[in-house]
Formats: structure tokens, sequence, C-alpha cells
């Protein structure tokens, strides 16, 4: 189906002044009818030129691990993160992404995997054109969303968008329905925030390791607050009985964890005549 025709109705979600696609759709090569051997050769051909796909040293080695780690750990229900997947996106183009992300499952209207809906290219010894004439293939093929990543130099995230590549604020969030939360653009060049980012796609996700692990901490939270209230009555009792208690009893009353020999402690204070009694108890 043209997406160009007139009655498509098209309502994928994107930022202003990035182009809206059907992915997949129109007078295309299907998606794996390749014009290389995928898996045999290096080559890719991009817009009818044959380039080699090296493999990478650092940084881009280590950063597309990270995207792959961080872009994992955010995609919705439904959807794959594949590393490297070669796509035919054109007559004269067949190349790979460094990440993307597809609907899982087979495309009813053309029997085959569905295309990429956002794809990531790691930029470090790659030329600006050869990742700018990807975006273009991409994107009139119908990859709904592209992001570069510079990783030499100035390090930034840009998005295609209208024809040419705008950075993004690494503050601000890329929303899309093929991720479960949005991405913080930070956690595209920063361990530390990818790792933030991963955490809450899966807590939203519902991994339910993740949300034990919650669950027991929000228990030893309250734990710990019971405890601390009960030591601050025990404090308060002796305080209205007239009893001295030294800064070291007061801490070792109020570090303890113990909320069974807390209670003890508070029933021994109503009577004690001294702090040593209180915190001799067991």
């Amino acid at each position: 189906m043209d997406e160009k025709r007139s009655g498509v109705s098209l309502k994928a979600p994107a930022p202003p002044g990035v182009p809206l696609h059907l992915p997949g759709r129109g007078s295309f090569p299907a998606v794996d009818d390749h014009l290389v051997v995928p898996e045999v050769t290096r080559d890719e051909i991009i817009a009818g030129r044959r380039v080699v796909a090296h493999p990478a040293l650092p940084p881009h080695a280590n950063q597309q691990t990270e995207l792959g780690y961080v872009v994992r750990g955010k995609v919705a229900s439904g959807y794959l993160t594949p590393s490297d997947l070669l796509t035919r996106v054109g007559e004269k183009s067949d190349f790979a992404s460094d990440v993307c992300v597809y609907r899982n499952g087979i495309d009813p209207a053309t029997g085959e995997r569905f295309l990429e809906e956002i794809a990531f290219e790691v930029i470090s010894t790659q030329t600006e054109r050869d990742v700018t004439e990807k975006a273009v293939e991409m994107s009139r093929r119908g990859v709904r969303r592209i992001f570069g990543i510079w990783v030499k130099g100035r390090r930034r995230v840009c998005e295609w968008s209208a024809g040419s590549w705008r950075q993004l604020d690494a503050e601000s969030h890329i929303e899309d329905r093929c991720l479960a939360t949005p991405l913080k653009v930070a956690a595209l060049l920063d361990a530390a925030e990818a790792d933030n980012a991963v955490a809450e796609g899966l807590i939203a996700k519902g991994n339910p390791t993740i949300l034990q692990f919650g669950a027991a901490a929000e228990a030893r939270g309250e734990a710990r607050g019971e405890a601390r209230g009960i030591a601050e009555s025990i404090l308060g009792v002796l305080e209205e009985r007239g009893v001295a208690v030294s800064p070291a009893q007061r801490e070792e009353i109020l570090g303890c964890a113990d909320i069974d020999r807390s209670k003890r402690r508070l029933r021994r204070a109503a009577q004690a005549t001294s702090a040593d009694e209180v915190t001799a108890v067991a």
C-alpha cells in the first residue's frame, strides 16, 4: 500500500517535524531480500555504494553494547531490539543499523517480519555521508524514527528530522509507543543514567524480580521506621521519669533494628531506675 495515497490515516506518534510513516509499506523490496550475503560478507550497500562494515573498536564497540542494554531495558512488550539487523531498505540499499526496535511477529501486509520502527546509529569513524544517506534511505522506507549517537569529540545525540540531524538536549526524553517509559537522552551517553533508565523500564514492565526487591526494601523501610518510633518512645519514657541517658546509650537505643527487643526495652523503661537496665535487655 502506498502511504502517499489519499484516505490513508497516518497516526504513528512522532515529535514535531518528524515524518510520519507506515512501516514497511510501498513499492519496496522485501526487508529480507538482500543484495549482500548475511553473516558471510561484511559488505553493506548504501544508495548503490558498496561499503565494508568493519569490526568496531572503542569507543564505538563500547557504546553499541551500552545502547543495546538501555534500549532492551526500555522497550515495550511485543517489540524486539536486535543489533546489526540487516535490512533491505531500498532497491539499492541493504545495510544494518547498530540497534533497532521492531514489532515481534509477522506483518500481515507483507507476510514477513515487521520493518524497524526506531533505528540507532553509533557514529565514531563512520563518515557523515554514510550515516546521513542511511537516515535518508531508512526514512524513505518507513522507519519512523532514526537517532545518531556521536561518540568522538563532542558527544551528542541527534534525531533525523525533516532532512537533517537535530541535536537533542541531554535532559530531554524520547517518548514513543515502542518504549515502556520515556527514555532520557542522557541515558544514551552515560552509564549511570543508562542503569537508571533500565531500572525504570523494568519496573514499568512489572519485572517480578525488580518488584520483589522493591517490596522487600519497602518492608525493611517500614520496619526501620517502626523500630525508630519505639526507640524514641523508650527515650521519652526515661526522660519523663527523670532517668539519665548518656549519648552512647541514646545511640544504642536508637540504633536497635530489632522491633521485639525494642518493645521489651520499652516495657522495661517504665520501671527501670537506670538506662543500663534498659540497654541490658536482650
